[in-house]
């Protein structure tokens, strides 16, 4: 067995020269011999402008195979940061401002409020060229002029080679360094759970500003020399042409793509039978135990859910592939890091004992950026806390009961959300629910629901209400039901809790 990868460029070795690295609809598949020159080039072309380590690198690009080539090229040799296209410009000009970022790197037509935003801080821009007849993933960079000294090394495993931000939801985001070394452990910990080969191809669907898409989509698949067949973006008509094109044999997601494509699954029996998967993956939020048998049926492959998080360069923890148990309601056992159930003085709890899970390991970041304050909360004795409560039962399955933060306290008694979400969830009239807190003047706060009904459902609050009664403890059932039409969710498709009250009206 050949030694883990702790560079990128020992990753890239890992595929046959030949074999296809990057796939996308409308182009032909770039090698890995292909990938590895583009990330050479690249790497020759910022040191030209004067980019490399301990530089960072803004990339503002829409989804596909250059945004996933560009993201390893410039990983490689100084430090990379994806940014949501979509961003307003106030928000890019913190982005940058926050990354001190010494290039932009934006699309040609595209951009304009990232372009605004650098053109304020006197940051150079960089315009990504696909030039015509170009294989998935090639390109080349126009423009810049960097504003730091030229590289005159390549960058080591320790080095910053991603830079990511905290969703900020509850305070001023935090952002997180992660070296090649966090990376490349991660990616191998994914490929190694999946059993990935060669001959596995993943069909991305998740944004690469996002570290679910990058590592386990991406990254993972290189660790394994398999290939990635990179979409524009998320698109649930567009879903299953892709799936019969891409051939491919596993694709990953959070669940509200799953449920979305799972809705559409009926009237695409004959792709999917003629597209067999060898699984399915879901992480980056809890998976409805409902929603894992409907898509295990739908497919007749089973489906892996995981446990990750931007600090830990995604994966902590992972359910086996078969013949090992996959337990629902459960993250499966750790994949990677070590993984511990902690209590709030700082000791590790035993099995069985509800807790707030922590992580040690190679993949996880040494520690928030220039923010000693959050890593002084974040880290005890080596331990980083996840701020997710958890606990592991005696064959090492991990089972979260929710986020720290958005546990509803309700007078001094505790909800874990998604304990409710599962109960409602088995209502023949609900496809989609999240429960929340929602403010309450006497006990601070109380239960809420958001619920979306299947199509040409009827139910009323009191039947939802009285349906939840059945199973749960009095003080567990929503006093507030709301039917939506859609529940609000975040850029890469998380249903928020954090916040949904006053998004809802009910503050």
């Amino acid at each position: 067995m050949r030694p883990r990868p702790s560079s990128l460029g020992e990753l890239l070795e890992r595929g046959a020269a030949d074999d296809p690295a990057l796939c996308s609809p409308d182009q032909s598949p770039l090698s890995y011999s292909g990938l590895r020159r583009q990330v050479s080039l690249t790497g020759e072309t910022l040191g030209r402008l004067g980019i490399g380590p301990g530089q960072t690198v803004a990339l503002v690009l829409d989804n596909g195979p250059a945004m996933a080539s560009a993201f390893v090229s410039v990983a490689a040799c100084a430090a990379s940061a994806p940014l949501n296209p979509v961003y307003r410009e106030e928000e890019l000009d913190f982005y940058l401002g926050d990354l001190d970022a010494s290039l932009l790197v934006v699309q040609p037509g595209a951009g304009e409020a990232a372009r605004a935003a650098a053109s304020k801080r006197g940051i150079p821009v960089a315009e990504l060229i696909v030039p015509a007849g170009a294989a998935a993933g090639e390109f080349e960079l126009e423009g810049g002029g960097g504003r730091g000294t030229a590289a005159t090394s390549e960058q080591g495993g320790t080095n910053s080679a991603l830079l990511l931000h905290t969703s900020g939801t509850t305070s001023r985001p935090k952002m997180v360094p992660l070296s090649q070394q966090n990376l490349c452990a991660s990616a191998s910990n994914v490929a190694e759970s999946l059993a990935l080969t060669p001959g596995d191809r993943c069909l991305n669907v998740m944004p690469l500003f996002h570290i679910h898409g990058l590592v386990a989509a991406l990254l993972a698949s290189l660790a394994a020399g398999a290939s990635t067949f990179c979409s524009p973006g998320f698109d649930a008509l567009r879903f299953f042409s892709w799936l019969s094109e891409a051939g491919a044999t596993w694709y990953t997601a959070v669940p509200t793509m799953h449920q979305t494509i799972l809705a559409r699954a009926a009237r695409n029996r004959e792709t999917i039978a003629a597209a067999p998967l060898r699984f399915l993956r879901s992480s980056s939020a809890s998976l409805p135990p409902q929603l894992m048998a409907a898509l295990e049926e739908c497919f007749d492959a089973p489906m892996i859910e995981a446990y990750g998080m931007t600090e830990a360069a995604h994966q902590m923890t992972s359910n086996p592939l078969p013949p090992l148990p996959r337990q629902m309601g459960s993250v499966g056992p750790a994949a990677g890091p070590e993984v511990e159930i902690m209590d709030q003085a700082g000791e590790l709890l035993a099995r069985s004992e509800v807790g707030e899970v922590v992580i040690r390991g190679p993949n996880v970041t040494a520690g928030y950026l220039n923010n000693p304050e959050a890593n002084a909360t974040a880290f005890v004795d080596g331990w980083f806390r996840t701020g997710d409560q958890g606990v592991i039962d005696e064959d090492g399955y991990l089972r979260l009961t929710g986020r720290l933060k958005e546990i509803i306290n309700r007078g001094g008694e505790k909800i874990s959300p998604r304990e409710v979400d599962e109960v409602l969830l088995d209502h023949e009239a609900v496809a989609q629910v999240v429960t929340f807190a929602r403010p309450h003047p006497k006990l601070g706060e109380d239960v809420a629901a958001a619920i979306v009904l299947r199509e040409g459902a009827e139910v009323t609050q009191a039947e939802i209400r009285a349906f939840a009664g059945e199973r749960l403890a009095p003080f567990k059932v929503p006093r507030s039901v709301l039917f939506v039409d859609t529940i609000p969710k975040g850029p890469t498709g998380k249903l928020q809790r954090i916040g949904l009250a006053e998004k809802l009206g009910l503050t």
